[in-house]
């Protein structure tokens, strides 16, 4: 009977494991999505340890934290949700790092507007719709709001608006011509647009709150000590000259 508990107890633990061998999971916001990907791959080359990437909106992505998801990782768009997530002993204390600070750029592929000014359309009313991520769940968003409330435009501008459920989401509106200008992250513009734009204006970040961006260890990781390991590659000059090339901002 001992031989038979003992291997039923074998089989039962097994999975459980096994979970830990097959990586890491990392919540990552929407705008910083294809920069971690780079990331992960660069980590993965060094540490043999796969590395998941599950994006979403800061916002969401918390609310699934708090609700239990799996990960071990998150890489969010701000500094309050981590912060939050340290306080109420989700996250291991201690552990909270600004990775990355990002900015805002007034984009628009409406033909109208090729070769003029996006800041002067936005001041002068001349275009039909704009698109800012949900300031509720997304950082770029309360950024985009602030910058609008700054620039005295807001009132006009939310009759107009469309909200993204994301950073990434708010670009498809532009680029689809759901909205004749948008309030997009930089770093989306590093990557690579999938068109031309017929303007573009850099929203200096005098304009609105500063976009840190914090990452955080989950203290219901089943990989600590690769996540820690993440943790600290995160910090490398290595990580650091591919958030340069995509447009962010690198704490000193």
């Amino acid at each position: 009977m001992s031989v038979f508990r003992s291997a039923l107890v074998f089989v039962i633990l097994l999975p459980l494991g096994s979970v830990a061998d097959e990586g890491l999971t990392i919540a990552v916001a929407s705008n910083f999505r294809a920069t971690a990907e780079l990331i992960a791959t660069e980590f993965t080359k060094t540490t043999q340890t796969p590395v998941r990437i599950s994006s979403g909106s800061t916002g969401n992505l918390y609310a699934q934290i708090l609700n239990g998801a799996p990960y071990d990782i998150f890489l969010a768009a701000d500094a309050l949700r981590p912060q939050l997530l340290e306080t109420d002993g989700v996250a291991v204390s201690g552990s909270r790092v600004t990775y990355a600070t990002g900015s805002l750029v007034l984009w628009s592929a409406d033909s109208a507007l090729t070769n003029k000014d996006c800041f002067e359309a936005l001041k002068s009313g001349a275009y039909r719709r704009i698109a800012i991520a949900n300031p509720a769940t997304a950082p770029y968003g309360q950024a985009a709001k602030e910058f609008l409330q700054a620039a005295g435009v807001f009132d006009d501008a939310v009759a107009r608006m469309v909200y993204g459920e994301n950073i990434s989401q708010t670009l498809q509106f532009v680029v689809s011509g759901n909205a004749t200008l948008g309030l997009i992250a930089s770093s989306q513009i590093a990557e690579g647009l999938p068109l031309a734009g017929s303007c573009s204006w850099k929203v200096p970040g005098t304009m609105h709150g500063a976009i840190d961006q914090q990452a955080v260890l989950l203290r219901n990781s089943m990989s600590l000590v690769a996540a820690q390991q993440f943790m600290d590659f995160l910090q490398t000059p290595q990580v650091a000259a591919i958030l340069q090339r995509r447009g962010y901002t690198v704490p000193e």
